[in-house]
Formats: C-alpha cells, sequence, structure tokens
C-alpha cells in the first residue's frame, strides 16, 4: 500500500516500497560516486520506513533519501548520549532538480526521523556542494565539523546536524 507523504505539482513524495529498491540504485549510480550493496537498501528500508522516500514522477523514480537511526554521542550537548537519525544518501536526477524535491524529501524525512523520538538528525555533504549546504541551512541544519578525507576521492565533508525539541 503506497503511502504519499506530500505531492509537488506532478511529482509524488512517498515512502520507498520494496519495488522501488532497484530503480532507487539506478538514480544513485546516475547521480553520486558513493553506492551500496542491494542489502544496505533493504536493510534501511526495513529499520526506518518512514524516513526513506522517494520522488516519483510519471511512474518514475526522480530522487530519493533514506535514513537510519542510530545511538551515540550528541552533536549539540557536551556529554550527550542520544538517539539521531542519519541521512545516509539522497539524490535527484538531474533533470528534475531546481523543482524544491531536494527540499521537499528532506522535509519529509525529518518527520519520519521525528516519529522515531531522535533526539537530533545528522548528514554528511561534500564540503564543494555549496548549493546542498545552503539548502541543508535553510532547512535549520548547522555544521557542526569538518571532516577529513571524508571521501574515497580525498574530499572533506560537512558533518551538518539538527536538534528537535519535543
Amino acid at each position: 500500500m503506497q503511502i504519499i507523504n506530500r505531492q509537488l505539482g506532478d511529482y509524488l513524495i512517498r515512502r520507498c516500497e520494496p519495488s522501488d529498491l532497484i530503480p532507487v540504485m539506478e538514480v544513485n549510480l546516475k547521480t553520486l560516486p558513493e553506492h551500496y550493496s542491494d542489502y544496505f537498501y533493504e536493510s534501511l528500508l526495513a529499520e526506518l520506513p518512514e524516513a526513506f522516500l522517494v520522488a516519483e514522477h510519471q511512474g518514475k523514480i526522480a530522487g530519493y533519501i533514506m535514513c537510519k537511526t542510530e545511538y551515540g554521542f550528541s552533536n549539540f550537548k557536551k556529554l550527550g548520549f542520544v538517539k539521531k537519525g542519519h541521512i545516509v544518501s539522497i539524490a535527484v536526477l538531474e533533470e528534475h532538480r531546481r523543482r524544491g524535491l531536494g527540499r521537499a524529501i528532506v522535509e519529509e524525512s525529518i518527520r519520519g526521523v521525528k516519529e522515531k523520538r531522535c533526539d537530533e538528525l545528522y548528514l554528511e555533504v561534500r564540503c564543494s556542494n555549496t548549493e546542498a549546504v545552503r539548502l541543508y541551512e535553510k532547512l535549520c541544519f548547522s555544521i557542526k565539523q569538518r571532516l577529513k578525507s571524508y571521501y574515497r576521492d580525498g574530499e572533506d565533508a560537512f558533518l551538518m546536524a539538527i536538534e528537535f525539541a519535543y
């Protein structure tokens, strides 16, 4: 059963279903240098379906976001040990960009992570990806740390996070 979170023009933002995983992997292959095993996608969908979302256009997947939950030290409190959401991967196909899809799927994934009562949500983003950094800042994420040589090609990442108040 499809769970539709939002409609954005001709696009549907909805929960990913198992039948979407191959198209999601194809979007990943076309847009990002980081790739994951089939099992990894399946495990994240099973763990946190509330925040594994797709943007669909005319029956085809145009973008996705996948998240997981974990426990660890807070990005905000000195000694806090918290439940955190982690945006593992987000991508929108080039021809579907600049339509608000990235913002919409991040906003909907925030809702999904909050449903799981996470205290905060974080992600890593390439320092050179200024558009994405600006988007996350508009959504109230802040840069918490620079991770040296985080990516396989040696590029640094920003660790960005947002804290939730319930």
